[in-house]
């Protein structure tokens, strides 16, 4: 078990080092699996390696044969075994050196296999010439040389089923053979002990090639993988810069036709105004007051609209400034308020506004908090029934940041669009069902001027019963406590001034 495991651990040392080393067949070897492929490079690398140790043991045989057979006759095995190792590692070396260009792995198996072959019958041939009748010592000591280059051989071929069986098979059936022919039971147990022997190698080399083909796939997916995450990485990246520009050229598009739609919109609405009031005097035709109107209405609707893309868009290529200073929330919201009374009284909304009486001070953009709150109450009133209840608020919560609000007991959200409503120029079932007009940008809007202050948006709905909507600025935007009466928005005068509140806060 230990010789196994230690086997296992070269075996994975080796295959570290060759996944360094290209892994390419050619065009006539495709349908060779790599990792076949590559076990025979590696049992190449191998025999190059030991090359030296097995001329070594070679030299040492020589010389002990030495005591019992002549010279010449062991000279000359020797000459033959160098000779087809020679032949070996010059096919070892020619595999190498055309591994990564156009081979045929059918052809090298073939090769290397008879130069397998060929070593091993070397070996056999002492069994039969150097064999000395009687002598038992001589005849252990050939054994067991024989069996140590069968136990060499499973090491460096190990990993390359077709190479152990062809050379350790050969020299097992030889020492069998031998001891056979020899009729002492001395000889019949070391030719069962060789072929058992032989099979527990084998049963090794068999392991060993299962563990180092695993090795090689698990190496190729790794590779394939890496492959495909850089290839995807790679597409990311373009689709990325693909958007960038896709951006650039809408903020361009945008930029330029704001001017172009609003210069002759402006024109469009100022006279409609005129028409529709008649201060030119009045109309021969009473419908024409009516259609004017109807056009300054379109056109104010269309100026609005061309404004909420233009606000988006500013979010969302990171050009939209804000200008902190300190607000007071009572002010803010009495000014909103004004601007939506037409509307709640169109629909005879019932319209509350819930402010605590020691409400604090924002630390924000004045413009920015004017437009959160107005999106979301057009947005409730616009959704909400007739003679519905519509409540505009702000609260401190217990870890000091502010909540604002604006709440109705309208229809609601459904939670499955809940996600989608945040997204630009989408409209939910309720809208489209109802055909209710919008293009769907006010809650982006006030998401992104949110993520502009570090603010939260919040939404809360229950289908049937309503929804709230909620901005929540963090502590550090909260002026509150003793200093909160003595910061006025006059008295901020510079950019550095805000700053200098927003961090002494």
């Amino acid at each position: 078990m230990t010789a196994v495991m230690g086997s296992d651990d070269r075996l994975s040392a080796e295959l570290e080092s060759f996944a360094a080393a290209p892994s390419r067949g050619g065009a006539a070897d495709q349908d060779t699996p790599t990792w076949e492929r590559e076990l025979l490079a590696l049992f190449v690398r191998n025999q190059l390696k030991v090359a030296l140790a097995l001329a070594a043991l070679a030299i040492g045989f020589f010389l002990t044969n030495l005591i019992w057979t002549p010279p010449q006759s062991v000279a000359l095995w020797l000459a033959c075994v160098l000779g087809a190792q020679g032949v070996q590692l010059l096919l070892c070396r020619q595999y190498s050196r055309l591994y990564t260009q156009t081979i045929t792995h059918s052809e090298w198996v073939g090769m290397l296999t008879a130069s397998e072959l060929l070593y091993a019958s070397c070996w056999v041939v002492p069994l039969f010439l150097f064999w000395q009748p009687g002598n038992d010592m001589q005849h252990i000591f050939l054994i067991a040389t024989l069996m140590a280059v069968v136990a060499i051989r499973i090491m460096i071929a190990g990993n390359y089923m077709p190479v152990v069986i062809t050379g350790t098979g050969f020299i097992t059936l030889g020492i069998l053979a031998r001891c056979l022919l020899e009729p002492s039971p001395l000889y019949i147990v070391l030719g069962t002990m060789a072929v058992i022997v032989e099979v527990f190698f084998i049963q090794l080399a068999r392991r060993l090639q299962e563990n180092a083909r695993d090795m090689l796939n698990y190496r190729a997916q790794r590779e394939r993988l890496i492959i495909e995450l850089e290839r995807a990485r790679d597409e990311a990246e373009r689709d990325r810069k693909r958007a960038e520009e896709a951006n650039r050229a809408k903020s361009r598009f945008l930029a330029t036709m704001s001017h172009e739609l609003r210069t002759p919109l402006n024109a469009i609405m100022g006279f409609s105004e005129i028409l529709s009031k008649e201060m030119m005097g009045p109309h021969q035709v009473k419908a024409y007051k009516n259609y004017s109107a109807d056009i300054h209405s379109s056109g104010h609707y269309l100026l609005t609209l061309i404004n909420d893309i233009l606000d988006l868009s500013r979010i969302e290529a990171g050009r939209q400034e804000i200008s902190d200073s300190p607000i007071d929330l009572r002010t803010v919201a009495d000014e909103c308020a004004k601007l939506v009374d037409l509307k709640l009284r169109e629909k005879n909304h019932i319209f509350r506004v819930e402010l605590p009486e020691d409400c604090p001070k924002l630390l924000a953009d004045p413009r920015s908090v004017r437009q959160i709150w107005i999106n979301l109450l057009s947005n409730a009133i616009k959704f909400t029934p007739g003679s519905g209840v519509i409540v505009m608020g702000a609260e401190l919560l217990p870890n000091h940041a502010l909540r604002l609000y604006v709440s109705d007991n309208g229809p609601g959200i459904p939670a499955n669009e809940i996600s989608a409503a945040l997204g630009a120029f989408t409209r939910g079932s309720l809208a489209t069902r109802r055909a209710i007009d919008g293009a769907g940008l006010g809650l982006p809007i006030v998401n992104g001027l949110a993520r502009l202050h570090d603010a939260e948006l919040e939404i809360a709905s229950r289908p049937g019963k309503g929804t709230r909507v909620s901005v929540v600025f963090p502590p550090g935007r909260v002026i509150a406590g003793t200093r909160a009466p003595l910061i006025v928005p006059d008295q901020v005068e510079s950019p550095s001034q805000r700053h200098l509140i927003a961090i002494t806060h």
